[in-house]
């Protein structure tokens, strides 16, 4: 236990990385990181660096085992289930597509051109930019295991939970008729060479970190300046865990946003250390991750009114009820 405590210390939490920044902040600016500024920019450089970090070898890892599977060889997987077994394996599926909500729409296009069921497209849908497999130990490096599992079970629920109502409502007929005309063709995907794997791992790398590098400095930004120049007390008044409504806002406050999960985090972990509840915070990430308002935009191109405002209608509930229920029992994942 106590070596995976030090291995969870060092290579997830990076402490000997937040020892370095102290030195520099406090030996070559010759800031204390106990006041305001020194703490800002300690937070601010340690962040930034941990997330790329651990953002770069992640998705390294994660691409090389998605070169084992590209789109035409999972349509053929997904095809073979249905009903709740689908929405599962489309839940599952998403955890491993490192995509913001935009990003993540194109291959709702792609599989249901395909003919995959509408109900497991909309679980991947919900799924891929709420949960993936970088955000579980990015979660732990700035939380702990608990909370990181907690947060990926609750994800996929609702991932699943939405495929299956959206399955059974038979809503086929509120897709644009262009997206059944795409049709799919099948292309066998020859075998690549581990050279072949390790480039496109490399590509999708650098592709994700330019797609994300912005929104990783805006959110360690604003998490610095929540930490360290925002008073606990009027954070407190407005999202404190007494709050019956601190849920609720923190759900819209986050929906009009665009960003993804490695953008979130740095503000949830501020939000977290001035005691904000943690149903409150992980409301705020998934209503920037899942319903951010620009995926909503490209989705109303894709679907007719009456779909989106089910999805939207659903997450946001969806979501709001995972809040209130971890801010009652989020003493258990502390």
């Amino acid at each position: 236990m106590n070596i995976f405590q030090w291995l969870n210390n060092q290579l997830l939490k990076m402490e000997w990385l937040s020892n370095l920044i102290k030195l520099l902040v406090e030996n070559v600016f010759g800031l204390n990181v106990q006041e305001r500024l020194g703490g800002s920019i300690h937070f601010f450089i340690y962040d930034v660096i941990k997330i790329f970090i651990l953002l770069s070898v992640l998705i390294f890892i994660i691409s090389y085992i998605q070169s084992y599977f590209p789109p035409e060889r999972t349509k053929k997987i997904l095809g073979r289930f249905n009903g709740i077994s689908g929405n599962i394996l489309g839940a599952l599926l998403g955890t491993v597509t490192p995509f913001c909500s935009c990003s993540s729409i194109p291959l709702f296009i792609g599989f249901t051109s395909a003919g995959l069921p509408l109900g497991v497209t909309f679980s991947f849908l919900i799924s891929s930019p709420l949960v993936d497999l970088a955000s579980v130990l990015l979660l732990a490096s700035i939380f702990n295991w608990k909370i990181a599992i907690g947060y990926v079970v609750v994800g996929l629920i609702l991932a699943v939970l939405g495929g299956t109502i959206i399955s059974k409502l038979k809503l086929e007929n509120y897709v644009e008729p262009f997206v059944y005309g795409n049709k799919s063709i099948d292309i066998e995907q020859e075998n690549m060479t581990n050279k072949e794997r390790i480039d496109f791992s490399k590509e999708q790398v650098l592709s994700i970190i330019k797609k994300v590098w912005l929104y990783v400095l805006i959110g360690v930004g604003i998490g610095a300046a929540i930490h360290n120049w925002i008073p606990e007390s009027v954070i407190s008044a407005i999202l404190g865990k007494d709050k019956w409504y601190s849920v609720l806002i923190a759900t819209l406050v986050g929906v009009p946003m665009y960003a993804d999960i490695f953008g979130t985090l740095p503000i949830a972990e501020a939000l977290v250390t001035k005691g904000v509840g943690l149903g409150t915070v992980l409301s705020f990430m998934m209503g920037v991750t899942a319903l951010s308002l620009p995926s909503i935009i490209m989705l109303k191109q894709v679907v007719k009114p009456k779909l989106l405002g089910i999805f939207v209608g659903y997450c946001t509930i969806g979501i709001m009820v995972i809040g209130y229920v971890f801010n009652a029992i989020g003493y258990l994942f502390i």
